[in-house]
């Protein structure tokens, strides 16, 4: 075997899990889309500067499907996985400032108008080190309208803040002076009114066609389209209109960015609660052809996504210290709050060590940052992690 057909046997190794996924975009109506410029004859280039994904991540170069494949959906729990009683026994408490407090069967919300969300879901610490990049991925959820619930429970005079627990739950503690406090809590998220019912949130009892797993909320969790995944609640337990603002842990002391301005010669910090997910890009596999009269080509692939898709304007490449070139996004598959994949194309490359990195850009003229730029060097928290991601290959002569 040369070291060509070797290459390429490694690259069909490094995808061939994608296969399962690939057949699952034609039932979506995405089958044909998959890095669509991509040659079967192009020879995989490893990073030299990042780990492969470890299991239950996406496998960034191993990326070949626009649904995710479950084996790589990623999942995180602050309160571990809870046991959850059979599906038959399963109830949703609503409650609150509410016209008609319930508790739902399961079998009741499926009852209800269902719907579909394409959506890309993500931790909003994906990034934050070379080890934790790849969880993130891109699904269809299936569930009902949360506005259309809330209205058929009579929203009550003086709602303000729609809150929800999840069945995961732990015992705090929080000092307060010469008191420590200590409680069962219950993993919470909120939003305001408003937003529930202008929004494309859903309960969600189906991912891909299929119940949701154990780690991933079965067997209802809220989606939140556009949100960092810390605000899609896994495991529901109730639903709780309130008539002021909820400060759970997980809002109000966990998963807030501390973030400086320049102000004149003050630097001038704010404390924000991890919401909406910000516009992020990585170059997810490079590729190696021969072309014609033996001069090489490399194509780089990759995603770029944000809250909402529609917002991306474009995506550039940078290779080494030069100027940034206009990459290729591709026209579908498409949808408002779910990634888009893109391609660049290096004709006759040089030989030896190159860094080549991506950055979104929005319709509002808004660039992802670099890390040495100030909304990333005067951000004191790991979360919201969307600087730009170098990338170093090796190229053989």
């Amino acid at each position: 075997m040369t070291d060509t057909q070797a290459k390429s046997f490694r690259r069909r190794e490094l995808i061939k899990g994608g296969a399962a996924a690939v057949t699952g975009l034609a039932v979506f109506g995405f089958g044909d889309s998959i890095f669509g410029a991509e040659a079967a004859d192009e020879e995989w280039i490893p990073f030299s500067n990042a780990p492969r994904a470890r299991p239950g991540q996406l496998d960034w170069e191993g990326l070949d499907a626009w649904i995710t494949p479950q084996e790589q959906v990623f999942w995180v729990s602050h309160y571990g996985a809870p046991e959850m009683p059979p599906e038959e026994e399963y109830r949703l408490e609503v409650s609150g400032l509410v016209e008609n407090p319930k508790k739902f069967t399961l079998d009741d919300i499926k009852a209800l108008p269902r719907e579909d969300r394409l959506m890309t879901l993500e931790c909003s610490g994906n990034g934050s080190s070379p080890g934790f990049m790849a969880a993130i991925y891109n699904a269809k959820f299936t569930g009902t309208p949360l506005a259309s619930f809330l209205k058929a429970a009579g929203i009550r005079s003086g709602a303000k803040n729609v809150v929800f627990f999840g069945h995961d739950n732990k015992v705090e503690k929080m000092p307060y002076r010469k008191t420590e406090y200590v409680w069962p809590a219950h993993f919470g998220r909120s939003m305001s009114i408003e937003d529930a019912l202008n929004s494309d949130a859903l309960l969600v009892y189906e991912a891909n066609g299929k119940p949701l797993t154990k780690n991933n909320g079965f067997p209802l969790r809220l989606i939140r389209p556009g949100y960092y995944g810390i605000a899609n609640v896994k495991w529901l337990r109730s639903i709780e209109l309130w008539d002021r603002e909820y400060m759970g842990k997980y809002m109000a002391r966990e998963y807030v960015t501390l973030r400086g301005e320049r102000r004149g010669d003050e630097i001038f910090y704010k404390e924000t609660s991890v919401g909406k997910m910000n516009i992020k890009s990585i170059i997810a596999r490079v590729t190696r052809k021969k072309s014609d009269g033996d001069k090489d080509s490399i194509k780089a692939y990759g995603a770029v996504w944000s809250h909402d898709a529609t917002e991306i304007k474009s995506v550039e490449v940078r290779i080494d210290d030069g100027a940034w070139l206009s990459a290729k996004l591709d026209e579908k598959p498409r949808s408002q709050h779910s990634w888009i994949f893109f391609s660049y194309e290096w004709k006759n490359p040089t030989p030896g060590k190159h860094t080549l990195v991506s950055r979104g850009i929005e319709t509002n003229g808004h660039i992802q940052p670099t890390k040495d730029d100030d909304e990333i060097a005067l951000k004191k928290s790991s979360r919201e992690a969307y600087e730009q991601w170098p990338r170093e290959i090796e190229l053989e002569t």
